[in-house]
């Protein structure tokens, strides 16, 4: 091979040693099949096999292995061994599992074995044999690692007893003893006046504790792991030292001590000195016990020393770890710790729950015990024939229920600081800020902004806004024309859109961009039927092709807004403040500053207005356009105060909100009215007049001249007969929204300040002629009829009705979700928004992430006879259950599939969707599935924000998400005919992206041997389930630990540099 290259890899040698590097261990990896279970086996097939391709190096393969090659003499001939071993009925003393194997490679005389039970010899040539020899430093053995696997004795038995228990929890024993000692010690100093020095040389004994502690912690690690784990001899050699040195150090501790409290002066070992003299000694011996505590201190406190400690490639370290630490070299998690900023909160943390723990202990446990046992040892002392025995018992059995308590309130006060330091946290990272739909409203405007920053990349967004045609604010003047087609927001979108376009700020495409999200999550909650149609237009933004606005505020976030509003604009003012007149600044300025109430009265002004013109027709749009310029200059030129008595908008509104709810009420279930036949005498008024005059809204001697005028004239039109003659119409509808607006224009108009005005003489001469016009909305009933008809039919009018209902008409309460779960997803989702979270990167940039479920024969969907069938466990069937359970989201599933009758949910047409919706509310597979795909969705809807264009999107998606249900048994139920296997094929036709992996087991002969294959399956697209890739296994990988054995054999289909196992009785949002 040339230089640089690697068996014809050609490339810088660094690239191509770590491209070598990774296909051999991935194709081992691939076809291990349950030696993945053993990671250490996985490494040793790794290393000799780089060795062999090492030897190879320069040569020309001259053969070829057969496919299966390594899986028949490499792979079947170790699990052969696994699966003999693991199928074994002994107890778990004899019976070696995948641990026992796995720590088998942990001793170098492993490398003496051939890894292949192929012989060396089959290879053909001496180069070749060479390729199959040992590594240099071992001994050449002919055995295969197969063949050592069989005779390698259990590696790690786990030995069963209580001890077992106190050595796992030895540290927390050991600082409860030392620590209650040393309260006693302070407790009984002061109440028996001890001088410090004594206090001290008391408290001294704390060292002999830790002494004897430690060499009771050794003695029963070397019970436990004995003769078990294999540790080198430097480990063995250092253990025993220790406990010798400790041991000897403990006898000589024991000596100074008792010559401490010994006589002052005293001649031992030959040495006379007085009782301060030994115990210096003491404490100078018992540092040396304390090295490994001041160690283990040091790099406590920080964090990344023990890295260094254990990761130094010094000598005298590593010599100083085997023998105070001979188990460190069998710590495999060297490299992990937190940070030192981490590290000192974690320390803070404890140092103030230990504090409290103290000070509560020594007031509460320690200290009230003092008295009693001083009493009772003063009754031994000073009064005879008193057994010291029964003192002792008496002692013990007062303090050791005060010891228990001792252990166990740790917990407690642990318990307590954790909530402390909860509840920290979550201010500190605004946890919980949003608990209910209040405080979603309230941080509603925040919300774009947030999910823009924390969801998004810096690369999304696009100047399209989104797919509404955005016009020009609402603020500029109305177009004045005259013919009925001629609209508020203008007819020709097209040629606005790039005006507009320009006109769009970051802001409003963060809005945008947010409601395109926040609309998508409603839509998936109106699928899962938790919310029904009005809910989700309620909680939808909205978005009306043609209109000046992008996007316009859900209903539960501006209903009640309007009724603020009047409040602010009926609150206490005077008219004059330091001597100046009151401006419209000033008036406004509460709504102005309020964001949500500010967009609230801007979207009842537009949206009224097209209601207003749509409603009354072509015939009145040229006096009501007039109207709302003039309103709208004096808005602009900050007049409006000025010009009209603002604080008796309410009456105009109340009017309006009358007039939007029986529209919203009634237009929904309007058909088209014909005119009746038959005449109505001429000289009784018309109904709609009698209502008119009734309602007393136009009781004013102009309007009474009117009415003279309009009955005359309709006297002289069924006089002369002809063409002009106009037969009555029966309308209730129609008669009471023109009370309606007759009501709310005669409001308006007493709004006008000075009706001599040119500008409010204007407004009161067009709003008088529209209410006196003939031909009009107001007396010509068969043109209002006409109007009120196709209103009704038109489809846009009724979005923007059933919007500005909502905003003016609706409390807060009303369109609030009433399922829990909703409010529990929005709260939770808008928090997020404002919690401390990492910045999202771009799709392309994103990892890629698979999820796993592992599946056997759970229900994958109910049947129509699942749901049918009565159980024992619940009384009553299933579907009644479900349908009690979630009743309103029964009622939304037959309002969402538009059935009435309940026995109609069995037909052809509804009983998949049934069943769906039976089994999203149980544990099936279906809604483990039906969550995890929301991941998908999730991705396509942040591509098509950072503008991807469709077919790029399909290939991300197949790139950065993977979905693989490891259905154990799927081939079996399709052999079977097991409807399950249908429930789990039309899954795939569901999500296109979901990938079953199963288990395929095909007979080779009549014997009963049969061939087992990791299969992977997906469908078309096109109602065909296909196959992508068929795998060989050694045998059946179900040899004992069954889920994750489920798990392992369908890991090598999954491609995500992150794997996410999830199991079936979960779900995602």
């Amino acid at each position: 091979a040339a230089p640089g290259s690697a068996g014809g890899v050609n490339g810088p040698p660094a690239v191509v040693s770590r491209a070598v590097d990774l296909v051999l261990f991935f194709c081992i990896w691939g076809e291990a099949a349950n030696l993945r279970h053993t990671s250490e086996c996985l490494w040793f097939l790794y290393h000799k096999m780089m060795e062999e391709y090492a030897g190879c190096e320069g040569y020309t393969q001259t053969r070829s292995l057969y496919a299966g090659h390594y899986v028949d003499h490499v792979v079947s001939p170790i699990v052969t061994i696994l699966q003999k071993s693991m199928k074994s009925k002994a107890d778990h003393q004899e019976k070696r599992n995948y641990d026992d194997f796995n720590e088998f490679f942990w001793s170098r005389s492993c490398l003496q074995y051939h890894y292949s039970t192929s012989p060396p010899n089959e290879n053909g040539d001496d180069v070749e044999n060479n390729m199959m020899r040992p590594l240099n430093s071992e001994t050449a053995n002919s055995m295969s690692i197969s063949q050592a696997l069989e005779t390698a004795p259990k590696t790690f038995l786990e030995k069963r007893s209580w001890l077992r228990g106190i050595l796992a929890m030895n540290r927390i024993l050991e600082w409860h003893v030392v620590t209650f000692y040393l309260l006693a010690v302070i407790a009984f100093s002061r109440h028996l006046v001890w001088g410090w020095v004594y206090s001290l040389q008391v408290a001294s004994g704390v060292f002999w504790l830790f002494n004897v502690l430690y060499i009771i912690w050794d003695l029963i690690e070397v019970w436990s792991v004995y003769p078990g784990i294999q540790l080198a001899p430097t480990s063995i050699c250092g253990s025993v030292f220790t406990l010798t040195a400790r041991f000897f150090i403990l006898s000589y501790q024991t000596l100074y001590l008792m010559w401490t409290f010994g006589p002052k002066q005293s001649n031992n070992f030959g040495i006379v000195a007085d009782s301060s003299f030994w115990w210096w000694q003491y404490i100078w011996l018992s540092v040396l016990c304390m090295i490994p505590y001041l160690v283990q201190s040091v790099v406590q406190i920080i964090p990344w020393c023990t890295t260094s400690l254990y990761m130094s490639s010094n000598d005298y370290v590593q010599s100083f770890l085997n023998i105070l630490f001979p188990l460190s070299r069998l710590y495999v998690g060297k490299e992990v710790h937190e940070s030192f900023r981490h590290g000192i909160v974690y320390g803070f943390f404890w140092l103030t729950l230990i504090a409290w723990k103290l000070l509560f202990s020594y007031w509460f446990e320690v200290s009230a015990m003092v008295l009693p046992t001083l009493e009772l040892t003063d009754d031994f002392v000073n009064y005879p024939h008193q057994s010291f025995a029964k003192m002792s018992l008496l002692l013990v059995f007062r303090w050791f229920p005060q010891f228990l308590v001792y252990l166990i309130d740790m917990s407690i006060w642990y318990a307590v600081w954790q909530a402390f330091a909860g509840t920290a946290v979550g201010f500190s990272e605004n946890l919980g800020d949003v608990k209910d739909m209040n405080d979603i409203r309230n941080n509603f405007v925040r919300a774009p902004e947030a999910f823009c920053a924390k969801m998004l990349s810096p690369d999304a967004g696009s100047r399209r806004g989104s797919s509404a045609s955005f016009m020009v604010n609402s603020s500029n003047s109305l177009p004045g024309k005259s013919a009925e087609e001629a609209s508020l927001l203008g007819n020709n979108s097209h040629k606005l859109q790039n005006y507009v376009n320009r006109l769009l700020d970051v802001r409003i495409q963060k809005w945008v961009m947010f409601s395109a999200a926040w609309n998508e999550i409603i839509d998936y909650f109106r699928q899962e039927d938790i919310i029904s149609n009005s809910e989700r237009d309620n909680l939808k933004f909205s978005r009306f092709d043609g209109f000046s606005q992008a996007i316009y505020l859900p209903v539960f976030q501006t209903a009640g807004v309007i009724e603020d509003a009047l409040l602010a604009l009926e609150r206490p003012l005077d008219e004059k403040r330091d001597g100046a007149p009151v401006t419209d600044a000033y008036f406004f300025k509460p709504i102005t500053e309020h964001v949500t109430m500010s967009t609230a009265v801007s979207e009842v002004w537009e949206l009224g207005s097209f209601l207003l013109l749509k409603m009354l027709g072509g015939k009145h749009n040229e006096d009501l356009i007039a109207v709302m310029n003039l309103i709208l200059q004096w808005s602009q030129s900050g007049t409006l105060v000025t010009k009209m008595k603002m604080k008796q908008m309410r009456g105009v509104m109340k009017q309006f909100i009358a007039l939007v709810t029986t529209l919203n009420k009634s237009l929904k279930r309007r058909k088209p009215v014909a005119p009746v036949s038959e005449v109505k005498p001429p000289i009784a008024p018309s109904r709609g007049m009698r209502k008119t005059y009734s309602a007393s809204s136009l009781a004013t001697t102009s309007m009474s001249e009117s009415l003279a005028k309009r009955q005359s004239m309709t006297l002289h039109r069924q006089r002369i007969g002809g063409s002009d003659q106009k037969a009555i119409i029966r309308d209730a509808l129609r008669d009471q929204i023109r009370d309606k607006f007759r009501a709310m224009a005669t409001s308006l108009k007493s709004m006008l300040k000075n009706t001599s005005d040119d500008d409010s003489k204007e407004v009161l001469d067009r709003i008088t002629f529209m209410l006196s016009m003939e031909n009009g909305f107001i007396w010509d009933d068969a043109y209002a009829s006409r109007q009120l008809d196709d209103a009704a039919q038109n489809d846009m009018f009724m979005k923007v009705l059933s919007k500005v209902h909502g905003l003016v008409a609706c409390h807060p309460d009303d369109v609030e979700p009433k399922s829990s779960e909703v409010r529990r997803r929005l709260t939770f989702f808008v928090n997020s928004l404002f919690m401390d979270i990492p910045y999202a990167p771009s799709i392309q940039d994103m990892m890629s992430w698979n999820v796993m479920t592992p599946y056997y024969s759970e229900d994958v969907t109910y049947t129509k006879n699942d749901l049918e069938k009565r159980t024992d466990a619940l009384g009553v069937s299933t579907m009644l259950y479900l349908q009690t359970l979630y009743k309103s989201d029964w009622t939304n599933f037959m309002e969402r599939m538009n059935i009435n009758d309940e026995d109609k949910v069995w037909n052809p047409k509804y009983i998949d969707e049934t069943r769906i919706w039976a089994s999203i509310r149980a544990q099936t597979l279906t809604r483990t599935v039906n969550g995890m795909m929301y991941f998908e969705k999730a991705l396509r809807l942040l591509a098509n924000l950072e503008r991807i264009d469709e077919t790029t999107t399909d290939n991300l998606l197949g790139e950065k998400f993977g979905y693989v249900v490891s259905c154990q048994v799927y081939g079996n139920m399709k052999k079977n005919q097991d409807s399950k296997a249908d429930d789990i094929e039309n899954l795939m036709h569901r999500f296109p992206h979901l990938r079953v992996a199963y288990i395929d087991e095909m007979r080779l002969n009549r014997s009963g041997k049969s061939n087992f294959y990791s299969v992977l399956v997906k469908s078309d697209g096109e109602g065909k389930i296909i196959e992508v890739y068929r795998v060989r296994l050694p045998g059946n990988p179900i040899i004992g630990e069954g889920k994750p054995e489920n798990q392992n054999h369908a890991i090598i289909f999954t491609r995500g540099e992150c794997l996410q196992t999830i199991d079936m009785n979960q779900e995602m949002y």
